[in-house]
């Protein structure tokens, strides 16, 4: 991943149990081919009176990957144990623990398997991290109270993506607090309680829950 200084992140981490291993590999080999077939396409010379190609791009190919993981996860896949209070409570609360110290947080929903944010890492912390500092504080926790000893918590895979400009910011802070209402979770963004949207927030620190 490219990191740059300054710039927003869009992130997801997701639990152990959320997507099985042979989802992961077809998409996975999903997005190979068409990578394969883009590398080929720029290799052969097109004739000037050919009909162009619809564009395509690495950039494309990765966002379509990471949307249909994110369609597969909101399907509520594996034991879902973020449906918890207790547990969405302690991963929302280490999500919120050093704002405004390490990340400025625009928008983040804990979903019942995953989990999204949208922030802006301040100069000397990474999303890296951050991201790091997130998981394995919860990881230790959740499986306490859940009695389970030598057991993954969250996948250790962790998508982050760079936000380009603020239409795309606000394109991603929308889906973030749309996410419960599109996977049939809460009928509006502010009716879920584990989300920067939820009415209970503070009102500053809700983010515009405008049409997605």
């Amino acid at each position: 991943h490219v990191k740059r200084e300054g710039a927003s992140y869009f992130v997801t981490f997701r639990l152990a149990d959320s997507l099985p291993k042979e989802v992961l590999l077809k998409f996975l080999a999903e997005k190979s081919e068409r990578l394969q077939r883009l590398e080929i396409q720029r290799s052969r010379p097109q004739p000037a009176a050919a009909p162009k190609p619809i564009p395509d791009s690495e950039e494309i190919i990765q966002r379509d990957y990471i949307r249909q993981i994110e369609r597969y996860l909101d399907k509520g896949v594996g034991e879902c144990v973020l449906r918890r209070p207790d547990l969405a409570e302690l991963v929302a609360g280490a999500i919120r623990f050093f704002v405004d110290q390490w990340y400025r947080l625009d928008a983040w929903v804990v979903m019942p398997n995953h989990v999204h944010a949208v922030l802006w890492p301040i100069p000397n912390h990474t999303v890296s991290e951050i991201l790091k500092s997130w998981k394995q504080y919860t990881a230790t926790r959740a499986n306490r109270i859940l009695n389970r000893v030598g057991t993954a918590f969250w996948q250790p895979e962790t998508f982050d993506h760079w936000i380009r400009d603020n239409e795309e910011h606000d394109r991603c802070c929308r889906y973030v607090v749309h996410n419960p209402v599109k996977a049939g979770l809460s009928k509006a963004p502010e009716d879920w309680r584990w989300s920067s949207a939820w009415r209970g927030q503070p009102a500053a620190s809700r983010p515009a829950a405008g049409n997605s």
